[in-house]
């Protein structure tokens, strides 16, 4: 099932890297970035928490939550964020339940071979939990900007 922009975000419970349970629905009122990417700690996925977390404060001043997901453990979230000095929470969705959800979880080619792997995409949710925005051409590097209104 594809996801397209108006429709209500698909609801989820999942554990952060402190094992803290966090839902969707709590973060009603406020506008979430919900970004899935492949891989703690490898060069694509670091620069785009890393962007995130420099233009953090704006992302806040505007309204938004921020909450990175991949398949990784909550240890490897908790180097993560140490490592990164991350300020927003990464949710540890090893079963992969969020990422079916979403349908970020496809199959992608790398040097001539096929694997199942997690697509870097991002879902803005507007604040009735509905989604305004599907980024899918994320430019790792410069994300906030694809985010941040102009």
């Amino acid at each position: 099932m594809t996801l397209e922009v108006g429709q209500l975000a698909p609801e989820f419970e999942i554990e952060n890297q402190d094992g803290q349970l966090i839902s969707l629905s709590q973060f009603r009122g406020k506008k979430v970035v919900l970004y899935f990417y492949p891989k703690d700690s490898t060069p694509g996925c670091t620069a785009q928490a890393c962007n995130l977390r420099d233009n953090y404060q704006t992302l806040l001043q505007q309204n938004f939550v921020v909450l990175g997901i991949s398949t990784d453990t909550e240890k490897r979230h908790q180097n993560f964020i140490k490592k990164n000095e991350l300020p927003f929470p990464l949710l540890a969705d090893t079963e992969r339940k969020v990422h079916e959800l979403y349908d970020t979880w496809q199959l992608k080619k790398f040097m001539g071979k096929e694997f199942m792997g997690t697509v870097r995409t991002t879902f803005i949710i507007d604040e009735e939990g509905k989604i305004s925005d599907i980024i899918k051409k994320v430019k790792t590097k410069e994300h906030s900007a694809q985010i941040l209104p102009e």
